[in-house]
């Protein structure tokens, strides 16, 4: 398997839950675990595969600390990376910027030279109005709603993590 980092902005702590819970199903080390606050350069270089999860917030933003991560990101070679995304939103609360946060890392990233994995999950079975990271018909990574749909985390997370292990 490709070496895999996995980096997440967390304001409330969701996030953070939710990027160990993909880093044990994709058999990542607790250790290539990291708040996106402590990304580097040379960080970011140990990794052949970058997995990016972020929380959306106010008007379909970013976690605050993702704005330096992108500045990080932007700033390194990522031609060789391969890269997946997921995010975690409100659908009720915020079902017209549902996981935009996602849709937001994808746009800065999208003409980095990376390849995105897990970056057409079907919208089926989502309750949302309007999403940024919907992009032709699917979501470009994988969106999670802990407030509304909790019950339906795990089973998303597997799906998404066994597509992602298969391109490993």
């Amino acid at each position: 398997m490709k070496k895999t980092g996995v980096f997440y902005g967390s304001s409330t702590g969701t996030c953070e839950e939710l990027a160990n819970q993909i880093a044990k199903k994709l058999g990542v080390s607790s250790t290539d675990v990291h708040s996106v606050d402590k990304m580097t350069a040379d960080k970011i270089k140990e990794y052949e595969v970058l997995v990016l999860g972020t929380s959306t917030w106010g008007d379909g933003e970013l976690q605050d600390d993702w704005y330096d991560g992108v500045k990080v990101l932007k700033s390194t070679d990522l031609s060789m990376k391969l890269v997946a995304l997921f995010g975690c939103g409100d659908s009720e609360s915020y079902c017209d910027t549902f996981c935009d946060g996602i849709g937001v890392l994808y746009e800065d990233l999208k003409d980095s030279g990376c390849t995105f994995l897990g970056n057409k999950v079907s919208t089926d079975g989502y309750s949302f109005s309007s999403s940024i990271a919907v992009v032709d018909d699917a979501f470009v990574g994988l969106p999670l709603d802990e407030v509304n749909e909790s019950d339906k985390t795990a089973e998303r997370i597997d799906a998404w993590t066994a597509e992602i292990k298969s391109k490993l």
